[in-house]
């Protein structure tokens, strides 16, 4: 199983909007990177959802439940299914991210305009022992 971050706005879309619904179609990417990570996807995969711009949290995790297809909205890109998992204990913040050195080479900083990015193994972990304490 691999894992990934992803973004939304969460004044568009957030965290609670996904479990309310239920499940989400993750549609509107238009990036070429992260239009190559979502080809990647696995069924299975969980991704951080990550609150940008208001909160710059990680505040929930969500499942992949279906696999890329042409975005609905425009054929040229794709979208994933994507089905709530659950709330973290407490948000991990942008800053708390930044200041961990054992996530110092995570996408979400390294190119952290990208709206779809992998999140490896290790670093999963750490998030998750952040949003623990």
């Amino acid at each position: 199983m691999a894992h990934w971050l992803m973004k939304s706005e969460p004044e568009s879309y957030g965290c609670n909007d996904l479990v309310r619904d239920s499940g989400t179609e993750w549609d509107g990417v238009r990036n070429n990177t992260a239009r190559l990570n979502l080809k990647k996807m696995k069924v299975g995969d969980e991704a951080f959802f990550y609150h940008s711009m208001s909160d710059k949290a990680v505040v929930g995790i969500m499942r992949i439940t279906r696999e890329a297809q042409p975005d609905p909205k425009e054929p040229d890109w794709v979208s994933v299914r994507v089905e709530p998992v659950k709330a973290l204990a407490r948000p991990v913040t942008l800053a708390e991210i930044k200041a961990e050195p054992r996530l110092a080479e995570m996408e979400l900083i390294r190119q952290s305009r990208l709206s779809v990015a992998p999140v490896r193994d290790d670093e999963w972990q750490v998030v998750l022992q952040l949003a623990a304490k």
